[in-house]
Formats: structure tokens, sequence, C-alpha cells
């Protein structure tokens, strides 16, 4: 039998230790251990940084912003310093952003009261006016009164005084990595919904591409002006929003009667559309849908939204969905009632009399054509024939999905969005 001289958690210790704070302080640390402190220090390296930084449940970048949490509602500020400088400057595997450790100390001014985290950024900002410049970042100046939220984006609302259009609301969301935007992407909704549907998504896609959704003529935030709606009325609409945010030509993603209007302004406005992704869509109804949308705005005009709402929830979700995700399916429906009568009524004519298909060839724009399997709204034929009349369209048919594919299969839609958006 053989005795092993070395302290294996001792030496794990040491090793996570220094993964997390950096050679220098760790030697420095250890250089400065007497007969006093040793044991302190001997302690903390096997059960602070073993026993808990060597656990593999969490990954470390979690571990600093639990620790950057805790000392600062404890006023730990020595602590945090230490661990502020370290995450900032630490190895890029469990590095924290600027941007990262700003969402650690909001988050913190909730959970452990305004004061401590206030205390806590006039620590960071210190020791970001030190190490800024070793890492890339500048200390800008920036109005409070223009921060915005970076899960729901700058909102607006075009102007008004051009009286032949509605005032839109919209929201844009900058890139978070802070560099010029890979491109600018337009994100319009299907109807009886908002803009509030795209969150998900414009968050993903806002890593490093501007962000736009809006509402449409009729919905959510913007106005609903009287009279039916055409398709062209709602792409000229999307030509003033772009336009008004002078955008350049545009990634439109479009669900629905959003896609409907993305085809129409490519038609129309094919300057401003770099590339479409068209998503449970159509070009055209046969003439028994057609007559079925006049029917809806009919029993809409009679008896409210309130009427047609379920039979909606029908469509826009499979069987399997509505049972597992009822709250979803209940938002959806609030959101459906809550439109305005008159604006609903009047997409409902532009959808039911949308008709690009003998127009499809004269797309040129980099077209991605997504279906859902389940769709019985807009089924795959209707996908395939704008695939076969946009010039090179690709198809993507999503499974287990059904009219609203972008709410069903969030991580299937977003996938297929971004890998051909990366391709442009």
């Amino acid at each position: 039998m053989s005795y092993d001289p070395i302290d294996h958690d001792f030496e794990r210790g040491l090793n996570n230790r220094r993964a997390i704070l950096g050679d220098a302080w760790v030697d420095r640390s250890l250089g400065n251990a007497n007969n006093f402190n040793a044991d302190f220090q001997n302690l903390i390296t096997r059960f602070a940084w073993n026993e808990i930084w060597g656990r593999p449940g969490l990954e470390p970048k979690t571990r600093r912003a639990i620790v950057l949490s805790i000392t600062t509602a404890l006023g730990r500020w020595e602590e945090f310093d230490l661990h502020v400088r370290a995450a900032l400057l630490g190895d890029e595997a469990t590095r924290l952003t600027p941007d990262e450790l700003k969402e650690v100390l909001i988050q913190s001014a909730i959970y452990a009261g305004v004061p401590a985290a206030n205390t806590a950024f006039t620590h960071a900002l210190a020791i970001l006016r030190e190490v800024g410049p070793q890492i890339g970042y500048a200390l800008d100046p920036a109005a409070p009164g223009n921060a915005s939220h970076p899960g729901v984006g700058r909102e607006g609302r075009t102007d008004s005084r051009d009286k032949a259009r509605p005032s839109l609301h919209y929201t844009v969301r900058e890139p978070r990595n802070g560099k010029a935007p890979r491109h600018t992407v337009v994100l319009s909704h299907a109807i009886g919904c908002d803009l509030t549907m795209w969150d998900g998504l414009a968050n993903q896609l806002a890593e490093d591409s501007r962000v736009i959704a809006y509402d449409h003529r009729g919905h959510g935030s913007s106005e609903s002006p009287a009279g039916a709606y055409s398709m062209a009325d709602l792409a000229d609409d999307a030509a003033a929003l772009l336009r008004e945010l002078d955008t350049g030509p545009v990634v439109w993603l479009g669900l629905s009667m959003g896609g409907m209007v993305g085809q129409e302004l490519a038609l129309r406005h094919p300057g401003l559309v770099r590339a479409l992704v068209l998503a449970n869509t159509t070009s055209g109804y046969p003439q028994a849908a057609r007559d079925a949308w006049k029917q809806r705005i009919a029993t809409v005009n009679e008896g409210g939204i309130e009427a047609i709402a379920d039979a909606v929830m029908g469509r826009y979700f499979h069987d399997g969905f509505r049972a597992d995700h009822a709250a979803t399916v209940a938002r959806f429906r609030r959101r459906v009632v809550s439109t305005d009568t008159v604006g609903y009524t009047g997409c409902c004519n532009a959808v039911g009399t949308v008709d690009t298909t003998a127009r499809l060839a004269a797309i040129q724009a980099p077209t991605l054509v997504i279906a859902g399997e389940l769709d019985q709204g807009t089924p795959i034929e209707m996908s395939q024939t704008l695939v076969d009349g946009i010039p090179n369209a690709k198809l993507e048919i999503l499974r287990q999905a059904s009219h609203l594919s972008c709410i069903e299969q969030p991580e299937a839609f977003s996938r297929a969005v971004r890998d051909f958006i990366v391709e442009l």
C-alpha cells in the first residue's frame, strides 16, 4: 500500500480557482498566505473551488452569475470586485460580456434591492473603465430616456399626418452584439394576432440583425381605417413603414396574412425586399374558400369576433397542441376576440381576395416557403404552388405543425429561418 502525498481535493480546487480567477490573482493570494490564514486558504480551495465549482451540474458562467448576485445582495464588495474582474477578463469559455454582467445586476436590483444594485453598478463601472480597453468595450454616453427593453425593442408609430395611410405600431430591436446589423429582418403577423407573436424568434434574430415587427392596420395598436382592405393596401402600408424607417432592402418574414403581404410587397416594391420567408400562406384561394371568407365577415359583423373564435383556434392549432398548451391557446384566443372588428373584417377581405399566383414568376428575391404538415387553412399544396411559381424558391415542411407553425414548433421554425438567412 502506498501513500499519495497529493491532496486531490486541494489540487482540483486550485485548478478550478485558477481557471475562474486567473493565475495572477491565485498566485498573489497563495503568496500572501501565512500561518494565520493558510488553513482558511486551504478550506476555501477545497470546499468553495472543488466541492462547489467542481460540480458539473451548472456551467461556470452560471456560477459566476450566482456569485455576483449573492455578493451584490450581501454587499460583499471586495468579493464582488474580484469576481467582476475575473468575469470580464477570464477564459473565453467562462467569460461574461459587459452586457451579460449588466443583466445580472439589473436582475439583482429586483431580488436584492435597488440600493445594492446601484452600488454594484458603481463598482462594475469603475472596473469597466479600467479593463474596457483590454476587452474592446467603450463606455459611450447614452440617454436613459432612450433606453429600451432588449426583449421588446424600441416602440414607435408611423407618421399619421399622411391621411392616406393608417399609423402603424412597430418595434425595432437593434443587434445585441453591438455590431452593424447583418440584415434588417421584418416580421409580419397573421390575421387576428399582433407583433408579440414573434417575440421569441425576434429576440433570437436580433443577436446580429436589426429586427422590426409591426401591427397590421386594424390590429394591435395600429389604426383601423374603415372599409374593406385589399392586399395592395397592406403592402403599401408596409412599404411606407420601411421607407419611414429607412431600412433599405429587408428580409421579409411573414406568416399567413403576413406572407401574403410579403408577396405583394415584393411585386409592388421590389427594391424594398432582399429576401422572403413565406410561412403558412397562399397566393390565392379556390372559390369555396373565398366564399368562406365572405361568410366569416358576415358572421363577425352580426355576432362579433367571439362567434368565430373557437373555430379560428381550431385552424390555428392542431388538437394535440390545444390539449397540451391550453394557456397558449387561450392567450391567442384573447388576442383574436380583442381585435378591432372593423380592422379584422377589413383584413378578412384582403386575405380572402388575395391573388398573386399568376404574378409569382416576377418575384426575384430569394424565397423560403414554410408549410405546416397539419395546416388545414393553407395546406401544403398551396405552399407548393408558391414554390413552383417563384424562381428558385425552396420548401420546408414542419412536422406536427398546423397554421401558427412558429408557435407550435418554434425550434424547427427558427432553425429553418436562420439556416436560410445565413446563406444570404
